[in-house]
């Protein structure tokens, strides 16, 4: 049912993207959904499943499918609704199962896709599972004669909340005036969550839910995506703007001038705190960071490691 070639131009090397109706589809869901389930029981993982997912469109009915799939298998699965993708990667973690996550990310509107992690969160990618899940998906998997499995809801959110909190310490912060623009993705269900209980005042912009981007594209890494974003930091004269992805695990930074800031500075200057509290620790940065990121991390004491680009390769390195 599924060549291939077909699988070849979807199944990316640390997730899974395609053109909603013609590439990702329900009957694709399922059979995806089937298939991690029969991966899973192979790696003798939890026989339980987390999904989550964003607000595109199509991405409420492909879960369903993907659900549907896993279950058909005997496996249990926990839906945890309106999610980010590191809120999913949280709940994995906190609730130690498996997960997936229904979102294309930054990429346009007529695009869906799903992310897929073991227990714990970590991660899966071609090198880790994806490729075996593909020879599942196109050779089929057997009927299970396991009863079919349940389906539960669960509430993350305000857990996803607490954990953030625990991170940084944003007890002895001064009042911050920051404009966060949500490009009607994912922050806007999580963003208010997590500034609710800090000491700032947020401008909202593009916070409601809608996966055809009618403002713009949720890809700051397009700096044109940032105009709205800089004209209102300037105008609110705020201390920083924010600027979210779709799923809301990548955001971008604007000074109080309107000016981009590099993700290469702002990862030094994290490396230099992290530092500053656990001396000579290893940093990973990725291979398209400016070489100032390894300068710095070796001028405070520490060791820089590099990785190759995507969060399944760095996380492995993390572990």
């Amino acid at each position: 049912m599924f060549t291939r070639e077909f699988l070849d131009t979807i199944m990316k090397a640390y997730d899974v993207r395609g053109l909603v109706d013609k590439e990702i589809t329900p009957d694709f869901a399922f059979a995806l959904g089937a298939s991690f389930a029969r991966f899973l029981e192979e790696e003798r993982e939890p026989a339980t499943v987390v999904i989550g997912e964003d607000m595109r469109p199509s991405s409420p009915e492909l879960a369903e499918a993907f659900s549907a799939g896993v279950t058909s298998q005997g496996l249990d699965v926990i839906r945890i609704g309106l999610a980010s993708t590191d809120m999913l990667y949280f709940a994995a973690g906190k609730l130690n199962l498996p997960g997936a996550m229904f979102t294309a990310s930054h990429n346009p509107a007529e695009y869906n896709g799903i992310k897929l992690c073991l227990s714990g969160a970590r991660p899966i990618g071609k090198e880790s599972g994806l490729l075996t899940i593909e020879k599942f998906v196109r050779e089929g998997v057997p009927v299970s004669l396991r009863p079919i499995g349940i389906e539960n809801h669960r509430e993350m959110l305000q857990d996803y909340v607490d954990h953030l909190l625990t991170l940084v310490d944003v007890s002895a912060i001064r009042k911050l005036n920051v404009v966060v623009d949500a490009g009607n993705g994912m922050a806007g269900h999580t963003a208010p969550a997590v500034f609710s209980r800090m000491n700032v005042e947020v401008t909202q912009m593009y916070y409601e839910l809608d996966g055809t981007f009618p403002n713009h594209e949720a890809n700051p890494i397009d700096e044109a995506n940032l105009a709205d974003l800089k004209e209102m930091v300037k105008k609110k004269k705020a201390d920083i703007g924010l600027a979210f992805d779709g799923d809301a695990d990548r955001c971008f930074l604007v000074d109080e001038k309107g000016n981009a800031v590099n993700p290469s500075l702002l990862t030094a200057l994290i490396a230099d705190r992290e530092l500053q509290k656990k001396p000579g620790s290893p940093i990973i940065y990725n291979l398209i960071s400016s070489r100032a990121v390894k300068e710095v991390v070796q001028e405070n004491g520490g060791k820089p490691l590099r990785s190759r680009v995507g969060h399944s390769f760095i996380k492995t390195m993390m572990a």
